[in-house]
């Protein structure tokens, strides 16, 4: 340690959650969502004291939730001492105004949330660079707000980034602020796009999955490489690409950011150039942790996110990970429900899911315990062999 520098503890905050249910969203899926955002709050450094949810409708256009719901949240926060009251939903401007009026301590939502963990895990010029613009971009229409807001708090989370130098600033400022950033990130989507096209004519392959369900590890594993990896959401921002070669076959291996729901509109913006390398990917090998409980949704919103940024039919290899870590619940034999993953044994998904591909191109693994790896290098192998072929016909000295 430096001489001079005294090392201090970060001081977790406590806050509460809080969803709604409503026609579109059953009970059991918004315990889900509150349970995903737990998991956000915990990576952001808060620890949840209680959740909150209110059958609605729809989300009340003034306070989010019902005006009897937000006083029993405001009697709790008061009573417990709770620093911070995060919601399930983009709030609107109005809506952030009033909850904070009742409630008078700090209120989020969700995409300020993931804005506030993206800022925290940039590392990288450019990653910092779209976390700043996509923040800048929520926090406009929210300025009056946010900057009385942000100069009460003095920090904590969802305040990290630009929130803390910018408070003095004006409107103004900050949509040249805004413009600036964008020009910056303009330059650098065309330095990484003239990177992709000197890598020459190898395939391309791309990992893409919901955050945390161990496309790092995978990725360490394939290109014997060391890229950062741990069981927290979007522990890696930054695109890592590696040259890969498996038998006498050589591909390229991009390592891409985690897909979540609810991905904020803004940083679907500000991380093109990160999408881009599943645009140009000619494969893409979709990881699946097939020990959570909800991993079926999970896939879907993957699926539902790249229909949205590539529209081209892409060759996919489905990877079901943490075999190791599967559980599943055995049905009483009274029982006449239809049977759900949660109840099929681990044979009984395998058999699922490679029916549904056809038998091909669905490998199940464990990227923890080395389990099974060779069984997927050998898919990846034949896939990409293939595109080659198709790529280069008249160039088979490789096979």
């Amino acid at each position: 340690m430096e001489e001079g520098h005294v090392m201090v503890d970060a001081v977790e905050e406590t806050c509460v959650l809080v969803g709604i249910i409503t026609q579109s969203i059953s009970e059991e899926q918004a315990n889900e969502y509150l349970d995903e955002l737990e998991f956000l709050a915990e990576t952001a450094g808060a620890t949840t004291q209680r959740k909150f949810l209110q059958k609605m409708p729809i989300a009340n256009p003034k306070t989010f939730v019902g005006k009897g719901k937000l006083e029993e949240i405001r009697e709790y926060v008061k009573a417990k001492d709770i620093e911070l009251v995060i919601f399930d939903d983009e709030l609107s401007p109005s809506q952030l105004r009033n909850i904070e009026r009742t409630l008078e301590c700090k209120i989020l939502d969700r995409n300020i949330l993931i804005l506030d963990i993206f800022a925290s895990r940039a590392r990288t010029s450019h990653a910092k660079t779209q976390v700043e613009l996509a923040q800048l971009q929520y926090m406009l229409p929210r300025l009056t707000r946010m900057w009385t807001h942000l100069e009460r708090q003095k920090g904590g989370i969802g305040l990290r980034g630009p929130g803390e130098s910018q408070i003095e600033t004006d409107r103004r400022i900050i949509q040249t602020r805004i413009a600036l950033m964008r020009g910056k990130l303009k330059d650098i989507d065309k330095q990484m796009s003239i990177q992709r096209g000197n890598r020459g004519q190898l395939v391309r392959v791309a990992l893409v999955g919901y955050t945390n369900v161990g496309k790092s590890t995978l990725m360490n594993l394939l290109s014997k490489s060391e890229v950062f990896a741990e069981n927290k959401l979007f522990a890696t921002l930054d695109t890592t690409v590696r040259k890969v070669v498996i038998e006498n076959l050589p591909f390229l291996l991009t390592d891409t950011v985690g897909f979540i729901r609810k991905l904020p509109h803004q940083l679907v913006e500000s991380f093109k150039s990160t999408l881009d390398e599943v645009r140009e990917a000619d494969l893409l090998i979709h990881v699946i942790d097939i020990s959570h409980s909800t991993f079926e949704d999970q896939y879907h919103v993957v699926n539902e996110t790249l229909a949205e940024i590539d529209k081209t039919e892409k060759p996919v290899i489905l990877v079901f990970n943490k075999i190791d870590a599967f559980k599943y619940i055995e049905k009483d034999e009274d029982d006449l429900s239809p049977r759900t993953a949660e109840n099929m044994s681990l044979d009984e998904l395998k058999r699922t899911w490679m029916s549904k591909m056809n038998n091909k191109n669905c490998v199940f693994i464990s990227a923890e315990n080395k389990e099974n790896i060779e069984d997927l290098k050998s898919v990846i192998y034949e896939e990409v062999k293939r595109i080659f072929q198709i790529r280069y016909p008249y160039n088979h000295f490789l096979f």
